[in-house]
């Protein structure tokens, strides 16, 4: 989006992934799973998988191909363009008259493209096999800023396209709030018990 072309340098036009593809790619890391050493991958690390290997063959097919190590974050922001064509979300354009509604009633030619939080847990999985394979996380193109301003400006206009305002996340605030209360039990736990070196309460102890 703006600004996208000033932060990175380089470009190329994406070529299609063919579904054919696409399941070769599935089936050749299904079976590099099953040949290892008999651990199962866990559904996140398969699902990196596919996505690096997919990230793969969409370098593979630019004019001319592009190697990972000369993979740049303009690369990645033309990915997720890419990707917006096998989208499930319908994300209402301006001049629609759903626009900003939450459940609309009727459907509406507005495209279909890729849910703000499906691109963003792909992002943090491409990050992350991008470092497991060699890569440096200063040079990761996955961390770049263009990248994070594209995914706000993605979630920003999903948003009020579709009437669903992302709600921040309020698990830090809960978990002071949760440590401030056990503050507040163990002092009154404390208050409770028996002081028997500084009782202004207790009886004096005659002298004789």
């Amino acid at each position: 989006m703006l600004g996208e072309r000033a932060i990175c340098e380089g470009s190329s036009s994406g070529l299609a992934i063919t579904a054919d593809q696409q399941q070769q790619q599935q089936q050749a890391g299904q079976a590099q799973a099953g040949t290892g050493a008999g651990v199962p991958l866990s559904r996140y690390e398969s699902q990196k998988r596919r996505d690096w290997n997919t990230f793969g063959q969409y370098l593979k097919n630019q004019t001319p191909p592009v190697s990972l190590s000369h993979c740049n974050c303009n690369h990645v922001l033309e990915f997720l363009r890419y990707l917006d064509q096998f989208g499930k979300t319908r994300v209402h354009s301006h001049g629609c008259v759903f626009f900003g509604q939450p459940d609309p009633p009727a459907p509406c030619p507005c495209p279909l493209k890729q849910a703000w939080g499906s691109l963003d847990a792909l992002i943090g999985r491409l990050r992350a096999a991008y470092e497991e394979h060699g890569g440096s996380p200063e040079g990761n193109p996955f961390g770049n800023g263009a990248i994070r301003t594209y995914l706000r400006e993605v979630k920003e206009s999903q948003a009020k396209a579709r009437g669903i305002p992302y709600k921040k996340k309020k698990k830090k605030r809960n978990n002071q709030m949760m440590m401030m209360n056990n503050t507040n039990k163990q002092q009154q736990l404390l208050q409770q018990l028996p002081n028997d070196n500084n009782d202004t309460n207790a009886p004096l102890t005659h002298i004789p």
